[in-house]
């Protein structure tokens, strides 16, 4: 981090000369920024529902202070790495049939800056982050940190099949970890739910990477895009699918049984909607391949919504007599 340190003190002096001094276009760089797919930090918020399941949370201006702080923390992170994704997957990106429009695919941007922005967005979420708590800090590191393990050659986890889904899965637990430490609470969350939360981003990405294997739907295509896909089949993927909707089932069931068996009515909506996302994998030119236009199918946000409802309501709700339920009955004789 002093090497990103020092960087960044003359980065941003570099990048403001460009802008003001060379009337540099920002527009095709904040598109490789892609601000548009924010909207997936809104998985820290069973993070913050956890927290306060678990600790005793005050709910007070710092509070609220700190979650905001941590959003923009986390938003401006995901964009760092959503730079360096975009500035290492361009040679690619020319044979996608809908990502060879991306900006620097097309020229429209400079690798050299793409390079300088990916520092000052890194460099300023992580401080914001550290300003908060350290285990804040070190959680929102870790996103960032595992972004460039996902992007950066030798080890480039993307190409490796069954590894770039399990490591861009990883940041799902691992925002779950900044909306727990925003909230103020210092311990570690339950292994059963991270594992849990880390399989249904695993689940998430596999049916992404089923929809845009079969909309590319030329092997050689699909191989020289992305290398991953010269393993991967129809079968292979719908195999993963359901090996991670399983585990998921299986350590959320340890949670639940663990910690508050009322969330037992929210699974069957949890399974609706797992099993409805995997249907809409299965449409031509699916929205599953660009998370961001997912807000455009009506009816998932509206189940995904009830359902976080429900599962908020039933963490903190207990209802009478119902863990009795699940104990052996005593028939009559």
């Amino acid at each position: 981090m002093i090497f990103v340190s020092k960087k960044a003190e003359v980065c941003p002096q570099l990048f403001f000369y460009l802008v003001v001094e060379k009337n540099m276009n920002l527009k095709p760089y904040i598109q490789i920024a892609r601000p548009d797919h924010w909207f997936k930090n809104i998985f820290i918020l069973p993070g913050i529902c956890l927290a306060l399941f678990f600790s005793s949370i005050q709910f007070e201006y710092i509070f609220f202070l700190n979650l905001f702080i941590a959003v923009v923390s986390v938003c401006l992170v995901a964009s760092s790495n959503y730079v360096l994704n975009e500035i290492l997957d361009a040679p690619m990106d020319i044979l996608h049939p809908e990502k060879k429009e991306r900006p620097l695919a097309k020229g429209d941007a400079k690798k050299s800056i793409a390079y300088i922005e990916w520092i000052i967005l890194g460099f300023i979420g992580l401080s914001l982050a550290f300003m908060i708590n350290k285990n804040l800090g070190f959680a929102t590191l870790a996103l960032w940190i595992m972004g460039t393990f996902y992007n950066v050659p030798p080890i480039r986890l993307k190409e490796l099949p069954y590894f770039d889904v399990l490591s861009e899965a990883i940041n799902n637990p691992l925002r779950l970890l900044i909306g727990w430490y925003a909230s103020g609470a210092e311990s570690m969350p339950p292994l059963s739910i991270i594992i849990a939360y880390w399989m249904f981003g695993s689940f998430l990405m596999a049916v992404k990477r089923l929809a845009e294997y079969r909309m590319i739907n030329d092997e050689k295509i699909a191989g020289d895009y992305r290398k991953s896909f010269k393993f991967y089949n129809d079968e292979r993927l719908i195999v993963s699918i359901i090996f991670y909707a399983s585990l998921f089932a299986l350590m959320s069931g340890v949670f639940i049984a663990r910690y508050r068996i009322d969330l037992v009515v929210a699974t069957p909506l949890v399974a609706y909607c797992m099993a409805y996302y995997l249907h809409i994998g299965f449409k031509p030119n699916s929205s599953v391949q660009h998370p961001e236009k997912l807000i455009n199918e009506p009816k998932l946000m509206i189940i995904v919504t009830i359902t976080f409802i429900i599962f908020a309501v039933f963490l903190f709700y207990k209802i009478p007599h119902f863990k009795e339920m699940f104990d052996p009955w005593i028939l009559p004789k």
